[in-house]
């Protein structure tokens, strides 16, 4: 469009809205400006209960609604109306040879079909019906022709469009653009859910031939990993995680709520306290107790150097005690369930720290992983593995005593998010040393080992979880000889009978899980 050149004036706006979210006050603002209106149904009704001049759809068809409302706008009368090309002469001539006037504005929003298959009773028959047809139809119409048709999809931008009209009398090329790609996404969605909800009914395989996702923009984000980086968050993660104080979080600091989140969640609260403390991705120390400060106090003991700036997560409500122990350190993030009073008075006090709370309720941990590839993403069911070891299997001569087998499920549940190839060794209530992000076994158990020795942590008696099998026994003899006295891996390797050889020279206990827990 030339600089100079006005937009195309609306003068005849079609309403069909289920819901009606400042629609009076738009019916009214286009009143104003001239602006004819159409309208069908409910709508068309809530427009003449608030003394706006309405031409029924049916009208304007010269059709009555049919199948219980399901056919209302299906209409060459309504269609024709939206995708008349006006530059083009016979498109013109078409409209004038069937009675058929323009409409320039086109305001829908749809059947709630979302909110509708969120209802835990919801019934196959009742999601089907709000599976809107006419809707969808008139917006893709609209948007097609967003040349000389605007649409709008969603009350915020009522009023925006009722000031660009009351200023030009029409709605610029810029602005019918940016609508008609919103109207786009707005169908996508829409689209992707019902399309979503019916695999799920149909039990459906998890990897079907077509994969869509279509989520909400949440927030946009100061940075990604680094400043130069940009960065969003989309979806529903602030729905089961609620900031409660602080400065807005970064991409680093979901990503390390999402490790912690995972993490926690595969410890019963209502067993045992537990406080994990994770840095970068990866627990730097997991501890249990009667109450969060013991716990929290052993996960600390295991790494003191890694904490500061770091995130502390509790399964149980995060108390006062516990938040003046934390206090005395500078930590980023702070996750828990709930807050006491007391405890959010004492850690208020620092106004850049977020304190956050979840509801483990609302958290589907069956979703599926997604990861960026270069054209294209990875999906996995997510590592959902039980880790009770009632299932592992006693592979050496000597058996773990009671006590030592607390200390392997222990470890065996942290292991599991410790970046790979991983190492935990571990007591019955908390991590000693972590080994993780290495590129051999033998490095796992040596940086751990080292990093015990160097902040005072005695490994003796201690359980050693491996996320993977050793390959040679010089992994296990390593361990063995920093003070591990029992073992839980995998298992799988060709060279398992080495491996366990070595165990039973060296007087250990060893348990094959038959699961692997590599973290990339």
């Amino acid at each position: 469009m030339a600089p100079d050149q006005s937009p195309p004036r609306v003068e005849r706006a079609l309403l069909s809205v289920f819901d009606k979210t400042g629609l009076i006050e738009l019916g009214r603002g286009l009143v104003e400006l001239g602006i004819e209106l159409v309208a069908s149904g409910g709508t068309a009704t809530a427009l003449r209960e608030a003394g706006l001049a309405v031409v029924d759809v049916a009208e304007l068809t010269q059709s009555p609604e049919m199948l219980g409302g399901r056919v209302k706008t299906l209409h060459p009368r309504i269609h024709g109306g939206i995708l008349a090309r006006r530059e083009l002469a016979e498109d013109r001539a078409d409209l004038e040879s069937q009675s058929i006037g323009p409409i320039d504005l086109v305001v829908v929003n749809l059947y709630p079909f979302e909110a509708t298959v969120s209802k835990p009773d919801v019934t196959f028959a009742e999601a089907i019906e709000k599976i809107d047809i006419g809707g969808p139809s008139m917006i893709r119409s609209a948007a097609k022709n967003q040349a000389h048709v605007g649409v709008l999809v969603e009350p915020d931008d009522y009023a925006g469009v009722l000031e660009e009209l009351r200023a030009q009398g029409g709605l610029t090329e810029t602005t019918r653009r940016r609508l008609a790609l919103k109207a786009f996404r707005r169908t996508a969605a829409y689209d992707t859910a019902i399309q979503s909800w019916l695999a799920g009914q149909a039990d459906e395989d998890v990897f079907p031939e077509w994969r869509g996702a279509s989520l909400p923009l949440e927030q946009e984000l100061r940075y990604g990993e680094n400043p130069h980086q940009r960065a969003a968050l989309y979806g529903h993660f602030l729905e089961a995680v609620s900031p409660l104080h602080g400065k807005a979080l970064s991409y680093n600091n979901l990503v390390d709520v999402q490790a912690a989140l995972a993490l926690t969640l595969d410890f019963d609260p209502k067993l045992e306290a537990v406080v994990a403390i994770l840095k970068h991705n990866t627990p730097c120390g997991v501890g249990a107790g009667s109450n969060p400060l013991d716990a929290y106090r052993r996960a600390f003991e295991t790494d003191p150097d890694s904490p500061f700036g770091g995130i502390v997560i509790c399964n149980r409500a995060f108390d006062a005690a516990l938040a003046e122990e934390v206090d005395k350190i500078f930590t980023e993030v702070l996750v828990a369930p709930s807050f006491s009073d007391e405890a959010l008075e004492i850690l208020r006090k620092k106004k850049n720290r977020r304190l956050l709370s979840f509801d483990a309720a609302a958290i589907d941990r069956s979703e599926l992983e997604w990861r960026r590839v270069y054209g294209g993403w990875l999906l996995q069911e997510p590592d959902a593995t039980s880790e009770d070891l009632e299932g592992a299997k006693v592979v050496t001569q000597r058996k773990p005593s009671d006590e030592e087998l607390r200390a392997l499920q222990f470890g065996w549940r942290v292991v599991k998010h410790v970046k790979s190839n991983a190492v935990v060794f571990s007591g019955a209530d908390g991590t000693l040393a972590i080994g993780g992000g290495s590129t051999s076994r033998l490095d796992a158990v040596h940086n751990a080992s080292a990093k015990a020795a160097r902040v005072g942590i005695s490994l003796a008696g201690s359980a050693l979880a491996s996320d993977a099998f050793f390959p040679f026994a010089d992994g296990l003899e390593m361990a063995v000889a920093a003070g591990a006295r029992c073992v839980v891996q995998p298992g799988g390797s060709n060279r398992d009978g080495e491996v366990i050889e070595a165990a039973d020279r060296l007087g250990i206990a060893m348990v094959f899980t038959g699961a692997r827990h590599f973290r990339h």
